[in-house]
């Protein structure tokens, strides 16, 4: 994490964060003193620990919460619902409301699949509450609009402004083409010069 700090970004590093604090691989704490050595990395590594969270299930699901969180939308990760002894999990849960925000990848377009989250959809509507499922491409190109979603949800003005720490975070991403031609050349310079320093 921290080698992968010096050339990533901040969603980049999140995505991370959140795998390996998911899979067991190290805790918080781990990522904490590693931050903490002076090294270069450490910065952009610190800059990111507030924000990783070992409940997300995928990378997208991480993409997801982080435009919440950037846009000031405080959210509930993988929110549990009850329903008659039975429970039904949400990714995210706008907090204070009966609304659940998740990812939706192309496996939810899959017919039995797809036929499950209908009746789960369903449910949820029967118990009162609203599920908002957004794609890749919302993630990546639609994020005002999720944003007015979410301050329609919680019945706040819907202020476009607070979109642009997302934006920034997505730019300087390897999810933006610009953000992966940046890291691609990174580290292109850097294998040309460990290259000479072998020749």
């Amino acid at each position: 994490m921290l080698a992968a700090a010096r050339d990533l970004g901040l969603l980049d590093l999140v995505v991370l964060g959140d795998a390996a604090l998911h899979l067991g691989d190290c805790t918080l704490a781990d990522l904490g003193r590693a931050a903490d050595r002076p090294r270069r990395g450490a910065s952009a590594l610190r800059r990111a620990l507030p924000y990783v969270d070992r409940r997300s299930e995928s990378p997208w699901e991480s993409v997801l919460r982080l435009l919440h969180v950037l846009c000031r939308v405080p959210v509930d990760p993988q929110h549990i619902v009850f329903d008659r002894g039975r429970t039904l999990r949400g990714d995210l849960r706008i907090a204070g409301t009966r609304r659940l925000v998740e990812y939706d990848g192309l496996v939810h377009r899959d017919v039995p699949r797809h036929a499950k989250d209908l009746a789960r959809a369903r449910r949820l509507n029967r118990l009162g509450w609203e599920r908002y499922g957004y794609t890749a491409p919302d993630l990546l190109h639609g994020g005002v609009a999720i944003l007015a979603d979410a301050d329609a949800a919680l019945g706040r003005p819907h202020d476009a402004s607070r979109i642009r720490p997302w934006h920034r975070a997505l730019a300087t991403s390897m999810f933006s083409p610009a953000g992966l031609a940046r890291v691609r050349a990174r580290w292109a310079s850097q294998q040309a010069r460990q290259h000479r320093a072998r020749a």
